[in-house]
């Protein structure tokens, strides 16, 4: 098969003939070295495995709407490390992308799952790719829905990338975590953001996105998250993660949701060898505001044989 072509599927299913998963959630916790890792289970034990990721400052909650489409499947959905109920890293310590790729390989581990599907939004898509193509041999299905590999630097501007970072940092250092009166009053910055997320997404993020503390609420989210990152990838580098992605890979893009520049993306998408490709109608965060665009993309995927 030619790497990078749109491979076949089943033809998704109407969505009225789409199950339901019908039970609520668990919540559980997964131990992996350095971490508490909090996630959302869905499914019946026995169906399919589906490690799930959300992007970058959003939680487990983003699959909310999309995973009780999905019917047949166990989805472990993460707050991966420093996000929603997930532990913190300790003082001193920060969240380079490799370590978020060896904390849900980690939760493979925790899981006992030899074997799974992982599905990813955003940053999540970035780090499953990767650890598809680190570990190839622990995924038989690949699902990446709005990314396709994490962003990268050229090699000349990692110094400069490298003093910013630790500029940033020193100027970050000892600063007190924000309070805001209410969870109505980030509901509304939020709305005021560039995310654009649908009202009703903002309000599902924010159930684990935040925490109670007196006079008022904060982000349970690690505000080292957004610190710049130390080190990336270069554009090579990632190329071969990709080109070691053994299994069918779906990629799910919304029409008006983040692009890469073209030149990236489309060598990315050939680098990657049985990938089928599929556009919805939405933003970024569609399989969040509209979960019933995505879910028979993703449930036909998941049937193939």
């Amino acid at each position: 098969m030619e790497r990078g072509c749109a491979c076949a599927y089943p033809e998704p299913p109407a969505l009225d003939t789409v199950s339901l998963t019908v039970n609520a959630p668990q919540e559980t916790t997964l131990s992996i070295p350095g971490f508490e890792l909090a996630a959302r289970v869905w499914g019946p034990e026995d169906g399919r495995r589906v490690l799930a990721l959300h992007g970058w400052l959003d939680n487990a909650g983003t699959y909310d709407g999309l995973a009780p489409l999905l019917p047949g499947c166990r989805i472990a959905a993460l707050d991966l490390p420093g996000h929603g109920r997930s532990s913190h890293a300790p003082p001193g310590v920060l969240y380079p992308f490799v370590d978020l790729v060896a904390a849900a390989h980690g939760a493979l581990d925790a899981l006992g799952w030899e074997r799974c599907t992982l599905m990813g939004h955003s940053l999540g898509a970035g780090v499953s790719a990767v650890l598809t193509g680190t570990v190839p041999e622990r995924v038989e299905r690949l699902v990446l829905l709005e990314g396709v590999g994490p962003l990268a630097t050229e090699p000349s501007d990692a110094p400069q990338r490298l003093a910013g970072a630790l500029s940033e940092e020193a100027r970050r250092r000892g600063r007190p975590p924000t309070t805001y009166p209410s969870r109505a009053h980030v509901a509304e910055l939020l709305k005021a953001s560039p995310s654009k997320l649908a009202p009703a997404s903002i309000e599902t993020l924010l159930v684990r996105g935040l925490e109670d503390v007196e006079g008022g609420v904060r982000w349970a989210t690690d505000r080292r998250l957004r610190y710049a990152s130390r080190v990336r990838f270069t554009e090579p580098q990632v190329l071969a993660f990709l080109e070691r992605i053994a299994c069918p890979t779906l990629l799910v893009f919304a029409k008006d949701g983040f692009r890469m520049p073209e030149a990236i993306v489309r060598a990315r998408l050939e680098a990657i060898g049985q990938l089928s490709r599929v556009e919805v109608p939405g933003r970024h965060h569609v399989h969040l505001d509209d979960p019933r665009a995505v879910a028979p993309h993703v449930a036909a995927f998941l049937e193939a044989d």
